[in-house]
């Protein structure tokens, strides 16, 4: 029943949205001419299968960092900035769910390296397909702000963030429902986290 919902909408959701992902393919090919409009970065899906994940770009093409991303980073650019403000980089992971490596609502897909740190029941989550939202997206929705205000973000978001999300995430492989998945995509379409 998820899996059906998921294309249903994500269909409906390409169709609908569709001027709106022409426009800002278009902004980021004029504001940023150095890379394609389109980011790709290998993710860690279903069963740690790993996949490719498709986000509209935000950041300079040729930057350095880390795989953690901080509120007010040079490499984030004005046009970015305002793209992961409101969440628009993510529309594009609406494929992602059309070919099936994604859902609505799961876990936020990591990159490799963080799905080797789950142990025992914690790799329960590693059942569900990611999601581009989730509890655990609307309880971090500000992430990146969070993560500005500490000394060493890497380390917290290890530390502090991650082990969250992986509880988080647990508890909805547990509880999971269609009714909570509609619940959860109101509140992230509202903003109201």
């Amino acid at each position: 029943m998820k899996r059906i919902f998921d294309l249903t909408l994500s269909l409906v959701a390409l169709l609908l949205l569709s001027p709106v992902l022409i426009v800002v393919y278009i902004l980021i090919r004029i504001k940023m001419p150095d890379g394609s409009p389109i980011f790709q970065q290998k993710r860690v899906g279903r069963y740690g299968k790993l996949f490719t994940m498709y986000k509209f770009r935000t950041m300079s093409a040729h930057h350095g960092g880390s795989s953690v991303s901080v509120a007010g980073e040079a490499r984030i650019t004005p046009l970015g900035a305002k793209l992961r403000r409101y969440k628009i980089d993510e529309l594009p992971e609406l494929w992602n769910i059309i070919k099936g490596d994604m859902s609505l609502v799961g876990p936020r897909p990591d990159v490799p390296g963080y799905a080797d740190k789950l142990e025992g029941e914690d790799r329960k989550v590693l059942e569900l397909r990611p999601g581009i939202t989730g509890p655990a997206s609307l309880k971090y929705a500000n992430e990146e702000e969070l993560l500005a205000q500490v000394d060493n973000p890497q380390e917290y978001n290890d530390t502090v963030i991650f082990p969250d999300k992986v509880k988080i995430n647990l508890d909805y492989f547990n509880n999971q429902s269609l009714k909570e998945d509609i619940n959860i995509i109101i509140k992230t379409i509202t903003h109201k986290y």
